[in-house]
């Protein structure tokens, strides 16, 4: 395994658990953060060991701050507006890495997420939470647009429309109550079952066919984006395929839909 600074990761069995390990600083992203998770997820695209990857935070106060302030303003008064827009694009493109990453990506969340770790939640493809994680598109509430680190392309998909522009506009927060309600989280449990309900969701989905893990991902991917139903037709299809084909292989017989 690499040896992280401001990372842990570990891995058990086809499990692996990534944590955001600067507690002292709420796991706020500085550089050394940044270039840690750049060389993390980009190593997973080619991983085939890891199935399931839970993500969480170090530390009581919470899941993560998003960036750390202390060392971007400095960049951002240099105006060297070259420089910060290349640091804003690798930054922005952990959420792409991450929705890139074939393994499934399941957040376990408390306290603040807010900023770049509300986003990180987001690019997750589930989210178990304890009843004290709060939720927050806090760039606006700083001087910026309130549509950051692909807040504007989850959020909508995710709670719908209407809801993701007041959170985007205003910086308000969503507490755990408000996030299951508009069905943002999949689980809310207490706080020292987080890590329990993620693995055993982890478990469940280590029963599957692995490709077909994959590949459920991937079309999930497409078709939020397909132009219609015939194209996001055609990705189930092929993938089904696929997977029929792997089961024959192994001498499997399919459960009766």
């Amino acid at each position: 395994m690499p040896d992280y600074t401001t990372l842990t990761y570990r891995r058990e069995d086809h499990v692996g658990l990534l944590t955001l390990n600067r507690p002292a600083k709420l796991n706020a992203v500085n550089d050394a953060m940044l270039g840690e998770l750049e060389a993390f997820w980009a190593e997973r695209r080619h991983d085939l060991e890891t199935r399931v990857i839970i993500l969480n935070g170090n530390g009581e106060k919470g899941f993560c701050a998003g960036l750390d302030i202390q060392e971007a303003m400095p960049r951002a008064m240099t105006n060297d507006m070259l420089g910060f827009y290349r640091f804003q694009v690798r930054l922005s493109r952990l959420l792409l890495a991450m929705r890139q990453a074939p393994q499934v990506i399941i957040a376990a969340i408390h306290g603040s997420a807010v900023g770049a770790g509300f986003s990180f939640s987001l690019a997750s493809d589930l989210r178990v939470i304890s009843p004290d994680a709060r939720f927050g598109a806090a760039y606006i509430n700083i001087g910026l647009g309130g549509a950051d680190m692909g807040s504007s392309y989850f959020l909508p998909r995710l709670i719908g429309a209407g809801r993701a522009y007041e959170f985007l506009l205003t910086g308000d927060f969503m507490d755990a109550a408000a996030a299951q309600a508009l069905g943002l989280v999949s689980r809310v449990v207490e706080r020292d079952q987080l890590l329990p309900t993620a693995r055993e969701l982890a478990g469940r989905m280590l029963r599957k066919n692995p490709l077909g893990l994959r590949l459920t991902k991937e079309a999930i991917n497409c078709n939020l984006d397909a132009a219609g139903l015939e194209q996001a037709l055609n990705v189930e299809d092929r993938n089904q395929a696929m997977c029929f084909s792997t089961l024959r292989h192994e001498g499997q017989s399919p459960d009766t839909r």
